[in-house]
């Protein structure tokens, strides 16, 4: 694919390390032994090592040269047991402390969070939640971030867009659509895009009168009022957005209208709903959910991912990590 192979050109970092806390599953397994044949990446794969040779073999995959973290065995425990403690400040003791590194994705976020790992991915047999909420509790937001969104990047031959939040905030109110989309923006900018930015609604510049109509165009007013360097425009329904020719019927003379390439959705049940339609219906490769406003980057798979999106994930996780460098 066009788009992660010109990220990976980008990735000016060499060997990051990108921990899989879901090491048993063959198509992390896959994804992992390609990364580490290839070189560019430094898989850390979680699990228990004889569940994993098993997947190995089963699926004909060499990993004799991949590093793997059995679960209960890490030599780092003991001090992961300690940051734990002290990075939840007395939310947890030392015994529930080394009791929840047995779970992989307290472990691999650990592992970032003490720079063990430079990234983590997950979420190929683990819900959202059992991803994003040891990452919130330890990772935890970047400054001046309120709150964690989801981003998908949707990718067909040359043509490249990004959705959110399709993943993570169930009800937005106009600042936190504000805020969704300035940190879209700045995402966009990591990933090579010049960012224009449609709000979306069923509405387009007031065609329609509604509380959820009023919350989108609240959320653009914000936006521009805050960041008037970002190209954001909206209230705008899809087609508006995305095709030149009904833009300059409803709405003319809109720096964004018809020429969008990041959609904003007003809701999560709009946002996924979308992801999934463009995905299955239109023939686009879904990457994601990419986890937006975190210290570090942790980013969450969908269950249904195939390997070919867990290895392009992680491409995406470790540029994040260069970057954040």
């Amino acid at each position: 694919m066009d788009f992660i192979k010109d990220l990976s050109r980008r990735l000016s970092c060499k060997d990051m390390r990108i921990v899989f806390p879901e090491g048993e599953d063959p198509r992390v397994l896959w994804a992992a032994v390609k990364h580490q044949k290839e070189g560019l990446i430094h898989p850390l794969v979680i699990g228990f090592r004889n569940e994993i040779e098993e997947t190995a073999e089963k699926e004909g995959l060499d990993i004799s040269e991949l590093e793997i973290v059995e679960l209960g065995k890490y030599e780092h425990t003991d001090e992961l047991v300690e940051k734990f403690v002290e990075r939840r400040k007395g939310k947890i003791d030392e015994t529930r402390a080394r009791a929840q590194l047995h779970d992989p994705n307290y472990l691999g976020t650990m592992m970032v969070y003490a720079g063990y790992g430079d990234g983590m991915v997950s979420g190929a047999v683990h819900t959202t939640g059992q991803t994003v909420l040891p990452a919130l509790q330890i990772i935890k937001t970047k400054k001046g971030v309120s709150r964690v969104s989801g981003l998908f990047i949707l990718c067909k031959g040359e043509e490249n867009y990004l959705m959110a939040d399709c993943a993570i905030n169930t009800v937005m109110d106009a600042p936190t659509l504000a805020e969704v989309a300035a940190t879209t923006n700045e995402t966009a900018k990591q990933f090579g895009f010049d960012p224009k930015i449609a709000m979306l609604s069923f509405s387009t510049k007031g065609s329609a009168k509604s509380d959820t109509v009023k919350k989108v165009e609240v959320a653009t007013y914000l936006v521009n009022e805050a960041h008037p360097e970002i190209n954001v425009d909206g209230e705008l329904q899809f087609d508006a957005a995305i095709d030149p020719t009904v833009a300059k019927k409803k709405a003319p003379g809109s720096k964004v209208a018809g020429q969008a390439n990041v959609f904003i959705f007003p809701d999560l049940e709009c946002g996924n709903i979308g992801y999934k339609i463009a995905q299955y219906l239109g023939g686009f490769t879904a990457i994601g959910p990419v986890l937006q406003g975190l210290n570090m980057p942790v980013n969450d798979l969908s269950r249904g991912c195939s390997k070919e999106e867990v290895y392009q994930l992680a491409v995406i996780t470790a540029v994040q990590a260069c970057l954040g460098k």
